[in-house]
């Protein structure tokens, strides 16, 4: 264990004056703060040993501190220790909620000093290194929390301790009654879409004002509600809904918070024109961004949609995937300016001056220009909000701002012809940015986050063969067979299972670099772990993959379930360094564990029978009841708890048993039938008789299922049945009669 030296007894010196004992962990965060001055802890008793030993205040942060005069003050006052809040979201939780609730707001970098016994003492955000404007500087607070621990110990500790027992009490949230009330959902979910219209931008799309955060969530809930209201034959309104989200997407797609030339999707947009980008790239919002362009194609059949979740499948599958499949976390927004300027810019990787262009593209500049928003002097000029700092003067973020049928009618050329000059320049631009410094890869696997991307990628291997025959795939879209989306998804699974999964205790780790994490799943590991499998069964993946999602569930309700409240616990609640425990409900940038696993529930309850179709239902109700008030006064904050609390609430959802034998084109085509179009409220079931362990299965679990598929086999012909409130269509044998019987209107029981 590497030491940093300092002038305390109790730490040892070391051979590098700035090596501390982060260079021995596996986050990337924070091997990047392992030479540091500061004498960096890990989470963990040591740190928290140390403190009570020295009797000093710790210091818990997720900033960096290079100065050697700040760095000799922590290592003389404190015990420093630095988390990666994606590593220990837990410990993350805890303290964030201390500050939002002591201060009415909270954000990163985060930091807030402890007693030794881990209660907060107090903490803040962002502290400028020098006093400035009235504010204190970093070295002043320090001062000042020394001083106070020195003088009144005693006080400063009886009111941490206060401060955890009444978040805790306040956090401790159970239901009432066993459900919600009947007309809430319909209520809920109304009200979250005309909150959600009420702030929507008509001129460039998207819900709220800049800075503009691509939260898929709400175009979830819009599409969803657009379905329901079709159901209730309101075609006017829901039109509107959609079209809100068409808008929005388009708007994402052409813009610079799009990398058009890798493929993917930046964070957020600094701006209300979504141009200028937060260049980090994320993975929980690539899986989630994918499905809401997926559902688009499903809704509209148009290629356009499509090829932006290829376009996003594509890149993670060229950049973002390891060895064994696993999916990697994140891209930073900062690299090298160049081989030669060490120094990190944001954005530096992405933006282009006008010469670069012209160089590289020779004769197709000026129509790549055009069609980009390339200009001499820089085009971050599309908004006051777009390049305050001017950071980027004549630098270019890429933009589609015309139309690309009118360009190419004004350049005598097909638009088949425009779109392969514009693929052809992009692939010479790609060429070049990757001789560029690249940005830091956060090669770590987080279990939840890869169940988002599993999820989008097996819905993509049977959505997708819905394309127009003729589809035009233009770089950086490969145009491969979707199935191969499929494959991607079962990898990543696999490397879950075989690297994070405990078989004989049913338990998940949290992440995984160069071996797994020491922090344990959390409820989102669980919970988008299992819509991620659940999705990659009913879109052609193997029935074990199902048989481990009914498995993770029932070590989800273990560990997390509050049996008599309702709802679940962010965490396990064995980690006594972990001072709450928090029932979550907030959809966010990811959704909340309580909403994923609300719908989890739903879809399990529709593939059982009897006590455990049950039981599951009774699980959700009950998760919703908690979550009551919420859904009554602050529906927006919770989009799609809202989807599931209709879901919930519906009394039938429909089935598609389809019955065939594996692998096959005929059931293939038959399950792209299925999922052709757009049906939240729908699960598909896919069955082969002369599968010994499948009909065990399904014998065991719902015994009408298998002897549905046993009467009903038709040797090597693949077909189909739909169910619905306890009756069953007339079999069909055909993709394109599938397809018409799942295109009738639903009868809308909300």
């Amino acid at each position: 264990m590497a030491h940093n030296t300092t002038t305390t007894a109790s730490t040892s010196h070391s051979l590098d004056k700035h090596c501390n004992r982060l260079a021995a962990e596996h986050s990337p965060y924070l091997l990047q703060h392992a030479h540091n001055p500061v004498d960096w802890y890990p989470w963990g008793e040591e740190a928290f040993e140390l403190a009570r030993k020295r009797d000093v205040p710790i210091f818990l942060s997720i900033e960096s501190f290079e100065s050697d005069e700040v760095a000799k003050l922590l290592n003389d006052w404190f015990v420093s220790i630095k988390v990666d809040r994606e590593e220990r979201p837990d410990v993350d939780k805890v303290y964030m909620t201390y500050v939002q609730a002591l201060y009415g707001g909270g954000g990163w970098p985060l930091s807030v000093f402890l007693s030794p016994d881990l209660k907060p003492l107090m903490g803040g955000t962002y502290f400028p290194p020098n006093d400035n404007y009235g504010r204190p500087g970093f070295k002043t607070v320090l001062r000042k929390v020394k001083e106070a621990w020195d003088s009144k110990k005693d006080t400063l500790i009886k009111s941490g301790a206060y401060a955890i027992e009444q978040l805790s009490k306040s956090l401790t949230i159970s239901a009432s009654l066993s459900k919600v009330p009947d007309d809430l959902p319909q209520d809920a979910l109304r009200k979250c879409a005309n909150q959600l219209a009420k702030s929507y931008d008509v001129t460039h799309g998207g819900f709220g004002s800049a800075p503009k955060f691509p939260r898929p969530v709400e175009p979830h809930l819009m599409f969803y509600h657009a379905k329901k209201l079709e159901e209730n034959g309101k075609l006017g309104t829901a039109k509107e809904c959609k079209d809100m989200v068409f808008l929005t997407l388009k708007g994402m797609a052409k813009g610079g918070i799009h990398d058009h030339l890798g493929g993917g999707f930046h964070r957020y947009s600094v701006d209300e024109c979504w141009h200028v980008p937060h260049f980090e790239k994320m993975l929980y919002d690539q899986g989630q961004i994918a499905n809401v362009y997926l559902d688009a194609f499903a809704i509209t059949k148009n290629p356009f949609y499509s090829c932006v979740a290829r376009d996003i499948f594509d890149y993670l599958r060229r950049d973002m995937i390891g060895p064994e499949g696993e999916i990697f976390s994140a891209e930073d927004a900062d690299s090298a300016e160049s081989e030669t300027i060490t120094r990190k810019s944001e954005g530096a990787f992405y933006v282009w001056t006008d010469k670069e262009i012209d160089s590289i593209l020779g004769e197709h500049a000026t129509l790549f220009k055009d069609n980009y928003y390339v200009k001499p002097l820089g085009n971050c000029d599309l908004s006051t909000m777009s390049d305050p700092h001017h950071e980027f003067a004549g630098k270019n973020v890429l933009i589609e701002r015309v139309d690309s049928t009118a360009m190419a009618s004004k350049l005598s050329m097909s638009i088949e012809e425009y779109f392969n000059i514009l693929g052809e320049c992009r692939r010479k631009l790609f060429d070049a940015q990757s001789k560029r410094p690249r940005p830091h890869l956060d090669d770590k696997v987080i279990v939840s986050w890869n169940g988002l991307a599993i999820s989008s990628l097996a819905r993509a291997s049977k959505i997708l063969m819905n394309e127009p025959e003729n589809t035009q795939f233009n770089f950086p879209v490969v145009g491969c067979n979707p199935r191969e989306y499929l494959e991607v998804a079962e990898k990543a699974a696999s490397f879950i299972k075989r690297q994070l999964y405990d078989e004989k205790t049913h338990r998940l780790r949290h992440s995984f670099r160069n071996g797994p994490s020491k922090a344990p799943g959390f409820l989102d590991d669980y919970a988008f772990l299992i819509s991620g499998l659940l999705d990659l069964y009913e879109f052609g993946g193997g029935i074990d993959w199902l048989r481990w999602a009914i498995e993770l569930q029932e070590a989800q309700d273990e560990l997390f379930l509050d049996r008599e409240g309702g709802g679940y616990y962010n965490t396990p609640g064995e980690d006594p360094s972990v001072l709450l425990r928090i029932k979550e409900d907030h959809d966010g940038a990811e959704p909340s564990g309580n909403s994923v696993s609300a719908i989890n529930l739903v879809r399990l309850a529709s593939i059982m029978v009897e006590d455990k179709s049950d039981n599951y239902k009774r699980t959700a109700e009950h998760l919703l009841a908690v979550f009551e008030s919420r859904l009554k006064e602050m529906a927006v904050a919770v989009p799609l708890m809202c989807c599931a609390a209709d879901m919930v609430a519906l009394p039938s959802r429909k089935q598609v048993v389809l019955v065939g034998h594996k692998p096959s084109s005929e059931l293939d085509s038959m399950l792209a039938a299925a999922h052709a179009s757009y049906d939240p409220n729908k699960t598909v079931i896919h069955i082969d008789v002369n599968n010994k362990d499948e009909i065990e299965f399904w014998e065991t679990n719902n015994s009408n299922i298998a002897k549905m598929a046993k009467s009903n086999y038709a040797g090597g012909m693949a077909v189909a049945l739909v169910c619905q409130h306890f009756t069953c269509s007339p079999v069909v044998n055909d993709p394109d009669a599938l397809q018409a019987l799942l295109s009738r209107k639903s009868t809308s029981h909300a």
